[in-house]
C-alpha cells in the first residue's frame, strides 16, 4: 500500500566550518532548523524523520513531533540509510532535505511533491535558472541503491549515476538553494531577510 511521500531531514553535519551546531543558532529569532521544519510541514508529506548526531537538534525535532534518529556514525551514506530505515516501507518516494537551507519555502517543497505525483518515475530536484540543488525527491525504486551508497556518498551519487532520470522544479528565488556552511553565510542570509 502506498503511504505517500516521506521526508528525511538531513541534520548530521558536524558544523566544523561554522564552528558548532549551526542548526540551533537563532535565525533571526528561532533556531535555523525551525525554518526547514516549517517548509516540510505539508499534507503532501506523509511522514518525516530527522537524522542527527546532535542531542540538542534531536530534542528540538522531537518537540515538533518528528521521529528522530540520534547516531554517531561517520558518513553521509549512514544518514541516508538511517533516514530511510526510520521512515519504513511502502512510501512512493522520499524527499531528502538539508536542514541548513533556512530560506527553503513550503511552496517549493509542495511543487516538488506535486511534480513527483504526476511524474513519479523521475528524480526531482529544486533548481534556480539551471543551477540544481536540494532538496531532492527520489522514487521508491531508488531506495535500495540509496541504502547501499558507497561509504561517504550522499544522494548526489545516484543523481550523477542516473542523469537521464533527473528533472528540476524552479525555485522562486536563488536564496532557497543557499545553505549555511560558515558564519559569513549566516550573516549574508540574515541580511537578506531584513
Amino acid at each position: 500500500m502506498d503511504k505517500g511521500i516521506g521526508c528525511v531531514l538531513m541534520a548530521s553535519g558536524a558544523g566544523r566550518r561554522f564552528g558548532g551546531n549551526k542548526l540551533t543558532v537563532p535565525f533571526p529569532d528561532e533556531p535555523m532548523l525551525c525554518w526547514v521544519l516549517a517548509a516540510t510541514d505539508t499534507p503532501l508529506i506523509a511522514r518525516r524523520a530527522a537524522v542527527t548526531r546532535s542531542g540538542e537538534t534531536a530534542e528540538l525535532c522531537r518537540r515538533f513531533g518528528i521521529e528522530t534518529v540520534l547516531h554517531s556514525l561517520p558518513h553521509r551514506s549512514d544518514t541516508v540509510r538511517l533516514g530511510l530505515e526510520a521512515l519504513g516501507d511502502g512510501l512512493s518516494g522520499c524527499l531528502f532535505c538539508l536542514c541548513d537551507q533556512p530560506l527553503l519555502t513550503r511552496a517549493s517543497v509542495e511543487a516538488l511533491c506535486g511534480r513527483f505525483a504526476t511524474e513519479p518515475g523521475f528524480i526531482w530536484r529544486l533548481a534556480y535558472r539551471g543551477e540544481a540543488g536540494g532538496p531532492v525527491l527520489f522514487p521508491a525504486d531508488c531506495f535500495p541503491a540509496l541504502k547501499a551508497l558507497p561509504e561517504g556518498e550522499g544522494g548526489s551519487y545516484l543523481v550523477r549515476a542516473q542523469p537521464e532520470r533527473v528533472r528540476t522544479v524552479e525555485a522562486a528565488s536563488p536564496w532557497e538553494l543557499r545553505d549555511v556552511d560558515t558564519q559569513e553565510d549566516l550573516k549574508e542570509l540574515l541580511e537578506h531577510i531584513k
